[in-house]
């Protein structure tokens, strides 16, 4: 868990300053085990501190992910999800109940130089899309069959 002074530093290095309430937005990020949305990031810091508003909360939000220290994972069709970024990993998002689960990390293979044109790749990452082991279909042992008559 990162201390007091950390995750100022962190903030400085990128390029913020270290506002209560930015301050109180990457901490709880970076004491939470999950993905939370803005909405519940918002009622969070909005317990520790009642005169962060909404507006502050989200305009952090959209700082932190710029400045490269949040990560915003997009869910389809569902509120998106923010992670602090501390050790590397990949996504898994569950089609069914939109649960977001981290992945182990391993290296990407960047994209050969001519098929990004003049675009600057800044990194790569994976999203692994499917169904998670609670929405899974399970396998049922039935008893067999009486076999049908014709």
């Amino acid at each position: 868990m990162m201390d007091a002074e950390a995750i100022r530093r962190s903030l400085e290095g990128g390029g913020l300053r270290c506002t209560p309430q930015r301050y109180a937005v990457m901490a709880f990020l970076m004491t939470y085990n999950g993905h939370p949305t803005a909405a519940e990031i918002y009622k969070a810091v909005n317990r520790v501190d009642p005169r962060s508003s909404r507006a502050t909360t989200y305009n952090n939000l959209r700082d932190l992910v710029r400045a490269g220290l949040v990560r915003e994972v997009a869910v389809e069709g569902r509120a998106a999800r923010f992670d602090a970024k501390g050790v590397r990993h990949h996504h898994f998002i569950c089609d069914r109940c939109g649960d977001v689960e981290d992945m182990a990390w391993y290296d990407v293979p960047r994209p050969a130089l001519a098929t990004l044109g003049k675009r600057v790749l800044r990194e790569c990452e994976l999203i692994f899309r499917g169904l998670c082991t609670q929405c899974a279909p399970r396998r049922v042992s039935r008893p067999a069959s009486k076999p049908r008559p014709y």
